[in-house]
This record gives C-alpha cells, sequence and structure tokens, in this order.
C-alpha cells in the first residue's frame, strides 16, 4: 500500500497512512524569538488536519504551544513524559486536545495505526525555563508500512535495534543556525544512520527552513545545502535507499511502502 509523506518545512510532516493523518512537530509560525521562516510559505490550515500529534520533544520549535493550538478539539497528542508539568501552555490546552504523555517503549493505537515510542539522543526539557526534564523522542507509525520519525537526534549505537524495521525514514539532517550543537544529525551523520536502519525511501527534515535574523551571511550553506548533501552520501553509504528530497509543501507518494515487511 500507498504512503504519502507533505514536508511542510522543520520538523513538521504529515504522513498518511491507512487513511489516517500523523502530524510530526507543527511548528506554523513566521517567525519563532530570534528565528524566521526563510524558505517556504507558512503552511495552510489544512496543514493542522491530523489524527493523531507526535511531538518529539519540549524544545519551542517542536513543542509550539501556538501551533497546538491550531489542532481540532479532541486531536490526540503525544508527548514526551513531563511534558505537561514542564510546558504550563500545553496544560491549558490539554482541556481542550487529548494530551497523552508516552516514554519510550510505549505504543499508542490510532484507528488501527500504531504509534510507537522510541529513544532519541537529545537534550528534551523545555529551554530554558526550569529544572524539568523530559526525554526526548522518536516515533515509529506502524500502517501500511513502518515509518521512523526521528524528532531530533545524534547518532547512537542502539538506533537500529531501538528503531527495528523501518521501511520510510524522516531524518534530520541540519537545523536552524550556523552551527549544530550535541545531539544532532547534519547531513553525514543522517546518510550513517540511514545505512543502519535500510529503510525503502528517506526524506530529509529539519533543516532550510528556519535561520537566526540578522545572520544570513554567516555559514549560509548551513541553511542551504543539508538536503543535497544527504542525498549525495546517502547513494554512497545506503545505495538502496530512494531518498526524497521535498520542497516546502510537497509531497511524495511511496507505493507499497510495506510490500517487505508485509511479507
Amino acid at each position: 500500500m500507498a504512503v504519502e509523506i507533505t514536508w511542510w518545512g522543520h520538523a513538521t510532516v504529515t504522513v498518511r497512512d491507512s487513511g489516517v493523518r500523523v502530524l510530526t512537530d507543527p511548528l506554523f509560525a513566521r517567525r519563532l524569538a530570534h528565528l524566521r521562516r526563510r524558505r517556504g510559505a507558512v503552511p495552510p490550515p489544512s496543514a493542522a488536519a491530523a489524527d493523531v500529534v507526535l511531538v518529539s520533544h519540549l524544545h519551542a520549535d517542536h513543542l509550539h504551544v501556538a501551533s497546538l493550538a491550531r489542532l481540532a478539539s479532541g486531536t490526540t497528542v503525544l508527548v514526551p513524559r513531563g511534558g505537561l508539568t514542564a510546558v504550563a501552555g500545553l496544560r491549558r490546552l490539554s482541556g481542550r486536545l487529548r494530551v497523552v504523555e508516552v516514554a519510550a517503549g510505549d505504543t499508542t493505537t490510532v484507528d488501527g495505526v500504531k504509534v510507537r515510542a522510541v529513544p532519541a539522543a537529545h537534550d528534551g526539557r523545555r529551554l530554558p525555563y526550569g529544572p524539568q526534564r523530559s526525554p526526548a523522542l522518536g516515533y515509529v507509525v506502524e500502517g501500511s508500512a513502518r515509518t521512523y520519525f526521528a524528532g531530533d537526534t545524534g547518532l547512537f549505537d542502539e538506533m537500529a535495534d531501538a528503531v527495528g524495521k523501518c521501511d520510510i525514514a524522516l531524518l534530520p539532517v541540519g537545523g536552524w543556525g550556523p552551527f549544530l550543537g550535541h545531539g544532532h544529525l547534519d547531513a553525514s551523520r543522517a546518510a550513517q544512520a540511514l545505512a543502519r536502519l535500510a529503510p525503502r525511501a528517506a526524506v530529509p527534515v529539519h533543516y532550510g527552513t528556519y535561520w537566526p535574523i540578522g545572520m544570513d551571511a554567516v555559514r549560509p550553506h548551513e541553511f542551504h545545502s543539508p538536503g543535497e548533501e544527504f542525498a549525495t552520501i546517502a547513494a554512497r553509504l545506503a545505495p538502496d535507499v530512494t531518498v526524497h528530497r521535498l520542497d516546502h509543501g510537497q509531497s511524495v507518494v511511496v507505493e507499497d511502502a510495506g510490500r517487505e515487511s508485509a511479507g
């Protein structure tokens, strides 16, 4: 069966599998603090339509309260355990949305599609507020195919075992500034992760969308080039994987995405 992937920019993706719309880390803002959206239009209202929303960690560019507020009442939102304690705005939304805290290993089923939380190597706390810590997570969406959304993560030894078999990988390949800190994948490390995971298809995300105001001329290649670099390195390290490098708002349909796992 086919799975449709739409990249809205940054880590925001809609995965349509078996009639279920899965939305990841929704960020629909033109500006976030010192960051502005430099490429791609702000996603249309239709981008907020989802049956389940996956929040990978509590950083404001991944758990964006104003964007979550655009979801329809009753939408299921999975957040890392401790998120309701750490983020007051999330608590306010919990009266209208179905906010479910999860940890690595937990599985949630929405209309027959399973969502399994998996670990990530990233600082997941809500910076810069308070001492509370919550784990950063990735998720594996299991419908007609297995789609891995990595959230923010570094490369770690147990990644392939933690994720398990996957057919499609949505991997971060950059960031929102000229330098990537600890716990991130750049194009090279993302290609190494791809070689370990060995999916049938991959989509690079988390690059080329937001950039600090006034820093357009500082290491601009870190904004423009990660997607292309990832595709180039992946062709060498994981030649059997088809890489779909999408423009903002663009979709790809991965046909027979779960063919191998279904067998």
